[in-house]
């Protein structure tokens, strides 16, 4: 077996380490990278042929996430793993994305870079490694690249920057900043920040790049030492004959094509003028139909280098704008009428639909399961969905792609410095945004939109935050920056630079390049451009709503509050028995956390303010003094058992029921009755006893009472305590069952207490047996 060959290099405090030569020889470089005991295994291979019929390099750069890396089996029925997780297709493109521009433009063989997450120990991030790794297995591979790149993160952390943080130093920091870059300069850029400066990102850059350089140095030595002989790849076949027509008699037609400003009637004229050339040379792709795509190639390529030309030497944009010129901002508001907050930010031919959704912590917020342990729930999510008529396409709706959940990610990090926390908003805050068209940027258009339907939900969030995309044009010493690129600059571009932020500062930043070195000038002037920017698009959004809305009528009101931790099981019930009620009786939904937080989550305020009195009755405890609106559990010979509280009952003796003589208490209560009682005492044993004689000669008392613990209705209630506290009258007081009853109880009350005999139980004949005696001057026992 081939002897292992080890590598390392101090990166910030901790040892970067390779390991070659003793696993997946039979790839054409595989490299372990390690850093503490996070390892990650990277591979790299190439196909022997090229695959034909396609315009671009068929690089795939897969992440795998192994949860035996983290001593976890995955979750759910099939335990093992499946599609990738957010973290893992964000692992992916965050290494593409660092490679990628080394590559020749004409090369068409596939090449598939894997890293596998191995290894994790939770402080050092295993994104950093596939990065590294990817390219040291790529320098020794013999892939044609013009490579090796390296990476780091920096943080800052009390005040300083630090590179390669652990993750226990990253809960402090406020920048997260991941650079990849090559011995020349930066080729990738990816940060989320609390409002740091445009200098300290500069600086943080430069430092990034500095021990980047280590990294790099040690690659180039692998790559000396064991590195597989290049392998060497046919040079596509070129046409000089094709390209030469095609610039004396079609490129005045190109450079008209590329100062029309719309987007498709742009592209409808160069799909004319390749219509045109392949006509011309029909004959020539009848013999060989891969022509076809040469000449489609080769015009493409004119129309990059006379767009570059014309905004390089006439210092103009191809649509007419100056380099630092925004396209035409529009915002509004209250676009859909049911949804809790909803936003339409355009800006030129790009537009985003953002919509607003509140709901509950608990159920509504979004579990992370994967390889990093302990991870909190999150509460702020916003997806990006860019659905093909956005580009006047036709094809095939299926998930969201790696696309879609980078520019959600990229958009999410932006906003999230300024979303309000779980004790000032307790919400679950998900924004979608719809990209409605899309010709540059629309990313940046879902920061812009996601934060004006936030505050038009209600979100209370502390200031409108904006992005904007910036480009490059490099050719030579002659530079120029562009503000707000649309999609021919991207395409054809050297940088897209996306920086989003408040007033305050950056939140976000997002950097391709494919220009090799960049220097601090550069850096300094784009970032200086997209901050001026930035605030003219700020303005924009300030002037159609400054300030958060109050919360939305179709969003759902939620209270929180916190009860004694002992007391959580009362509120649950037995199998779940009582907390089931309560949301079924409020109709609203209920979540009780093992600290005692409890969140209540209902259509209106009124029902969330129902749900929450039923459970603070449950939850308190009876006190001597009280008066309580009771319901009869149980009848005894000697007295009746009254639920004051849910699942707390009380003991009404015979002689407590009224202050005349009771015979029976079936003459006066049935189960199910209701009936207000005072507590009159707690034994030791824990046993209540009730007096409800007490409570009918306590006026003021009873309609504390009745004040404090609404009843049912309040017209019930008022007319209870009337019965019972009329001077004059018998002494069993009139049990109303319902609210039917409830309604004309008074006039009942009055009429029996005429009669001289008060009952819940009485009947016509009762009645009138009554009168009778009282006409023999009988008195009544």
């Amino acid at each position: 077996m081939e002897q292992e060959k080890i590598y390392s290099v101090m990166v910030g405090e901790t040892p970067l380490i390779f390991k070659t030569g003793k696993v997946a020889k039979q790839a054409d470089g595989a490299v372990f990278a390690q850093q503490g005991d996070t390892v990650v295994l990277s591979t790299a291979c190439m196909t022997e042929t090229v695959r034909t019929g396609i315009d671009f390099f068929p690089l795939v750069v897969d992440y795998e996430e192994r949860y035996y890396a983290a001593g976890k089996i995955p979750g759910g029925f099939i335990k093992r793993e499946g599609k990738p997780a957010d973290s893992g297709i964000l692992g992916s493109r965050v290494a593409d994305r660092s490679i990628r521009s080394l590559f020749d433009d004409d090369m068409r063989n596939d090449v598939q870079i894997v890293n596998t997450v191995m290894s994790v120990d939770q402080i050092y991030p295993p994104q950093i490694l596939g990065i590294n790794g990817a390219s040291a297995a790529l320098a020794i591979s013999g892939i044609p690249w013009n490579g090796p790149v390296g990476a780091v993160r920096v943080g800052l952390v009390g005040g300083k920057l630090v590179v390669n943080p652990t993750e226990k130093q990253m809960e402090d920091s406020m920048l997260n900043l991941v650079v990849a870059g090559h011995e020349d300069g930066i080729t990738m850029v990816e940060s989320g920040s609390y409002e740091v400066s445009e200098e300290l990102l500069v600086d943080a850059l430069e430092l990034a790049h500095s021990e980047i350089k280590k990294i790099i140095a040690v690659l180039k030595q692998m790559k000396e030492e064991i590195g597989k002989p290049l392998i060497e790849i046919p040079k596509p076949e070129k046409f000089p004959e094709v390209e030469e027509w095609i610039r004396e008699n079609l490129d005045k037609e190109v450079d008209t094509a590329v100062r029309i400003p719309e987007k498709k009637p742009r592209e409808k004229k160069i799909t004319e003028i390749k219509t045109a050339a392949k006509e011309h040379f029909n004959e020539l792709i009848t013999e060989s139909p891969d022509k076809e795509e040469y000449i489609n190639a080769y015009i493409d390529e004119r129309v990059k280098t006379i767009m570059r030309g014309i905004i390089i030497n006439e210092h103009i944009r191809v649509d007419g704008r100056k380099m630092d010129q925004i396209r035409p901002i529009s915002c509004e508001l209250d676009i859909l009428p049911k949804v809790h907050g909803s936003a339409l930010f355009t800006r030129g031919e790009t537009q985003s639909l953002a919509i607003t959704t509140l709901g509950m912590i608990g159920e509504d917020d979004q579990i992370q399961d994967g390889i990093k342990l302990n991870e909190p729930a999150k509460r702020f999510l916003l997806h990006y969905n860019f659905p093909p008529y956005s580009v006047g396409e036709v094809r095939a709706i299926r998930g969201p792609g790696r696309r879609e959940i980078g520019h959600g990610a990229l958009a999410e990090r932006a906003l999230l410095p300024v979303i309000p926390t779980e004790e000032e908003f307790p919400y679950v805050i998900r924004v979608v945004s719809d990209i409605m068209e899309s010709n540059g940027s629309s990313s940046q258009a879902s920061i812009c939109g996601g934060s004006l339907s936030m505050m038009h939900a209600g979100v209370p969030v502390r200031c409108h935050v904006a992005g904007i995309a910036m480009g490059l044009i490099k050719e030579g010493d002659k530079v120029q920056i562009l503000t707000d690129i649309q999609g021919l600059e991207d395409h054809y571009g050297d940088m897209d630079f996306k920086v989003a932020g408040t007033r305050a500062g950056v939140t976000a930043l997002q950097m391709d390049n494919k220009a090799g070195g960049i220097t601090r000038e550069i850096l300094e002037q784009a970032l200086d451009q997209a901050r001026r920017a930035r605030m003219q698009i700020l303005e924009e959004m300030e002037s159609v709503i400054p300030v958060p809305n109050k919360l939305s009528p179709n969003a759902p009101r939620i209270i929180t509050f916190e009860i004694d931790p002992d007391k959580i099981r009362e509120v649950i019930g037995t199998g779940g028995k009582v907390v089931r009620r309560i949301t079924q009786e409020a109709n609203v939904k209920l979540e009780v956390e093992d600290n005692g937080l409890v969140m209540i989550a209902g259509a209106t305020m009124a029902q969330v303010e129902d749900a929450h009195a039923m459970v603070m009755s449950i939850i308190r405890d009876l006190t001597v003094g009280d008066v309580y609106y009771g319901t009869i559990t149980r009848i005894m010979s000697f007295g009746a058992f009254v639920e004051c509280l849910p699942g707390k009952e009380g003991m009404l003796h015979i002689s407590e029921i009224s202050a005349n003589r009771v015979p029976h208490v079936e003459d006066v209560f049935k189960v199910g009755d209701k009936v207000l009682v005072m507590v009159k005492e707690i034994e030791e044993t824990g046993r209540v006893n009730l007096t409800r004689r007490r409570v009918m000669a306590n006026e003021e008392k009873v309609r504390e009472a009745g004040f404090a613990y609404a009843l049912p209705d309040e017209r019930e209630r008022d007319n209870l305590i009337s019965s019972l506290t009329s001077k004059g009258r018998g002494g069993y007081a009139f049990s109303m069952k319902d609210r039917v009853n409830a309604k004309d109880a008074k006039a009942k009350i009055g009429s029996y207490m005429e009669r001289g005999y008060s009952s819940n139980r009485t009947s016509r004949n009762d009645f009138e047996n009554a009168r009778e005696r009282r006409g023999r001057g009988e008195r009544r026992r």
